[in-house]
């Protein structure tokens, strides 16, 4: 489910950017569409946490791939920036809705002591379309152009969320809830106050880490393929995302192995340092020889995430995971989609800007961490 859905899903979203730009869009189209994405991971994540505990995990995918598909399908039939802006209110969910749901199926399989292997492995599936989706999107836009290779890639993401939607509900048991269990709560504010302070801490650095990322996120590859001395093709920078994936694929199992035998924290600091030194590089790549070492440092700030995805399960309450990760989600989304939209300005003023900015931010986050973060053993 997670290589199909996920492929489509790669096999455009890196060029939402470029495809943009072709319809008529400007750098502030561009912001939108960031924030817009920042903003839906936020608004999202809660509900898709609270509806896979109401209807179980599979009931919930079978909504969310929906929602997707009527997404693609809008972006397909009208090919103009603010339609598809419009659509990616759809088709930007699954990630988002969906999270909370796997998650808690990792945490109702395993142990703690094996929870962040879990994670990991879930993660390292992830890459697979995330390696594989832009290599195939960069490939559609070198031969077919900038629109009608995203369209056709739009086609591609729909054909494969439907061919989900059947392994999904094949294999995936059913875990709708029985008659007369209890169900999380529906008020926001009452699961908050049982986060204990340890997962608010995390939730400080986390959210000035993702304004170190979001900030220059969706410039990346503008600054790859439009900014540099050297500007590189689509098919290079498909190439340089799939040397990330895999760098960061690299990292997952032995990791995941290390900490889930001690303490978790090391690894989520070492993981916010590589979040802060990736944009501090950037800036200084100007040919794509340069951007390879570049995207293996972006692959590299991937070494903790799913350390810090189960620390999240680790810290938060044991009856009500999916809520409670959906809302510490919610939470930081919200607020870094405000980074997010302002990172078009901060590129208007200049690159160097942009960059600078997100640097200073993943600084902030990563000393909160070092004198504040803690971690329980298993």
């Amino acid at each position: 489910m997670v290589v199909l859905v996920g492929m489509g899903e790669r096999m455009s979203e890196r060029f939402l950017p470029i495809y943009l730009l072709a319809l008529g869009g400007g750098a502030l189209a561009i912001g939108i569409l960031n924030g817009l994405q920042n903003l839906l991971n936020a608004v999202y994540s809660y509900p898709g946490g609270w509806i896979a505990e109401r209807v179980g995990a599979k009931r919930a995918l079978l909504l969310f791939n929906a929602l997707a598909i009527a997404g693609y399908t809008a972006a397909i039939v009208a090919p103009s920036w603010p339609v598809v802006i419009g659509a990616s209110v759809l088709f930007l969910s699954w990630s988002a809705l969906s999270l909370p749901a796997t998650m808690q199926i990792v945490a109702r399989a395993l142990p703690p002591t094996q929870r962040t292997m879990g994670v990991s492995m879930h993660s390292l599936v992830r890459r697979i379309p995330m390696a594989l989706g832009p290599l195939a999107g960069g490939a559609l836009i070198a031969g077919f152009g900038e629109v009608r290779g995203v369209r056709l890639a739009f086609g591609g993401a729909l054909a494969m969320a439907l061919v989900a939607i059947v392994v999904q509900q094949r294999w995936i048991d059913d875990d709708a809830p029985l008659a007369g269990a209890v169900r999380p709560p529906a008020h926001p504010l009452a699961l908050w106050r049982s986060f204990r302070p340890e997962l608010r801490s995390l939730l400080v650095s986390d959210v000035l880490i993702r304004f170190c990322e979001q900030i220059p996120n969706a410039f990346v590859v503008v600054w790859c393929m439009k900014s540099i001395a050297s500007p590189i093709s689509a098919w290079q920078f498909g190439v340089l995302t799939a040397i990330e994936m895999a760098t960061a694929a690299l990292c997952y199992v032995p990791v995941a192995a290390l900490a889930d035998r001690g303490e978790k924290k090391p690894f989520v600091l070492l993981t916010f340092v590589f979040f802060t030194l990736f944009p501090l590089a950037l800036g200084g790549a100007q040919s794509f020889a340069w951007l390879v070492p570049v995207f293996v440092l972006r692959g590299l700030k991937e070494f903790g995430e799913p350390t810090r995805k189960a620390l999240i399960l680790d810290l938060a309450p044991a009856d009500r995971r999916a809520a409670a990760f959906g809302l510490y989600y919610l939470i930081r989304d919200t607020i870094v989609s405000i980074a997010a939209l302002g990172g078009a300005f901060l590129w208007q003023v200049s690159p160097a800007t942009n960059l600078g900015t997100a640097v200073a931010c993943g600084a902030a986050g990563t000393l909160w961490f070092a004198a504040r973060g803690r971690s329980d053993r298993p």
